[in-house]
């Protein structure tokens, strides 16, 4: 370990070095195509963009050293312009994704991240229609993914780009109220909520046979305000309810909540995100995996609840450290009849913790940066979860880059 860490430290002296070579380059307002071709680009009508996040990765677990392997996290190409003073387009697609759609309720593969066109309706209102990513609430949710080194369990499971239509409203300068419908579904439901059985039925009141079934509008509504006061404290808060399917004792919903806040004092910024998840049926699917009960995603009453905050500190021109915690449970809290869940015990099941630190290098004045990190996590299991605690590690070195292609 020791070895591998040296090692690692040494790679990063050298990437400093060719970086200071590197700090030359072109700027974030040059394209790739203006430095290859020397034509000054003169519209924004098109701007076309790479987005990465690469690294090697040395993996670590109870055991010890697991496996090392070069990784691409993210990859993602990106195009958005302005076609003129009120209409606008924004198009994003993961690369190393697969490309399967069609059986998709918005018919539009999962690998699209975002697709369609904004139209500034007046100096205040706005709107977005086509896919793109629901306005929940959180700055790490918020922050462009190729940024994030590990993500909560919370977002990491989530569903965030879905098809439908956003209305912001600029009610003072540096406030913004969003309110947004979209599909709850990216698949068929089946797929995303699995398949309700007969001998499932013992899952609710009365023992019914059929427990659910797919909802006649699979939407979810999320109002989202963001603030920004003076450039020190800004707000990411929304909260949402979405429709998940219906049963035999009524609607079966989920309600989101988050808080995110951010503070900025010179070389100084941390945020802080709390989230809190309600589902009537356990859309990500953590509880049920923990239950082992049943197929698919189909554990009723599942809780969750993650805080998580980072500190950044930019202790020079090009160098920033940072240090990130995150604290996340799991639960089943029974709100109807808990008699009707013969089989699962009402309580929190897991406790995770993620802890995360590193170093990152900035040549340019744009986005590019080298990083060494650190990132482990563990997860504790109560008596009544029957599994075993465990703890992950992680160190990484590599590179992040919005590059402008066009």
């Amino acid at each position: 370990m020791k070895r591998l860490l040296s090692l690692l430290i040494i790679a990063l002296c050298v990437i400093n070095v060719k970086a200071q070579e590197l700090s030359v380059s072109p700027t974030k307002s040059t394209s790739l195509y203006e430095e290859l071709s020397g034509v000054k680009k003169k519209t924004d009508k098109f701007n076309l963009y790479m987005n990465m996040n690469g690294s090697f990765d040395a993996m670590f677990n109870d055991a010890g050293f697991e496996q090392g392997k070069f990784y691409m996290r993210q990859l993602r190409i990106e195009s958005k312009g302005n076609v003129n003073e009120w209409l606008s387009y924004r198009w994003r697609q993961r690369l190393n994704r697969p490309n399967n759609g069609g059986s998709n309720i918005d018919n539009l593969p999962t690998s699209i991240d975002i697709a369609g066109i904004g139209v500034k309706l007046s100096d205040k209102w706005s709107l977005f229609a086509g896919k793109q990513c629901a306005a929940y609430g959180g700055f790490e949710f918020d922050a462009n993914p190729i940024e994030i080194y590990e993500y909560s369990d919370m977002i990491e499971y989530m569903s965030n780009f879905m098809t439908g239509i956003n209305i912001g409203y600029d009610f003072m300068p540096g406030q913004q109220i969003n309110f947004q419908i979209l599909n709850s579904l990216n698949g068929p439901f089946e797929s995303m909520y699995g398949t309700f059985s007969p001998e499932q039925s013992h899952w609710m009141p009365g023992g019914e046979s059929v427990v659910a079934t797919p909802s006649k509008l699979p939407l979810v509504y999320t109002l989202n305000w963001n603030g920004n006061f003076s450039d020190i404290y800004k707000t990411r808060w929304s909260a949402s309810i979405m429709s998940q399917g219906n049963g035999p004792a009524g609607v079966k919903n989920l309600y989101y909540f988050a808080f995110g806040n951010e503070f900025t004092f010179g070389k100084f910024n941390m945020y802080i995100d709390l989230m809190y998840s309600s589902d009537d049926i356990d859309r990500s699917g953590i509880m049920t995996e923990i239950v082992g009960q049943v197929q698919g995603h189909n554990v009723f009453e599942a809780n969750y609840l993650s805080l998580v905050s980072k500190l950044n500190y930019r202790f020079a021109d090009k160098w920033n450290v940072f240090v990130k915690g995150m604290y996340e449970t799991a639960s089943v809290i029974v709100r109807t009849d808990p008699a009707a869940y013969p089989f699962i015990k009402n309580g929190k099941y897991r406790t995770s913790l993620g802890y995360l630190g590193g170093i990152e290098y900035y040549p340019m004045e744009s986005n590019l940066h080298f990083f060494l990190t650190y990132v482990g996590r563990s997860y504790i299991y109560e008596e009544i979860a029957n599994k075993t605690d465990y703890n992950t590690n992680r160190v990484s070195l590599g590179f992040i880059y919005q590059l402008p292609m066009f």
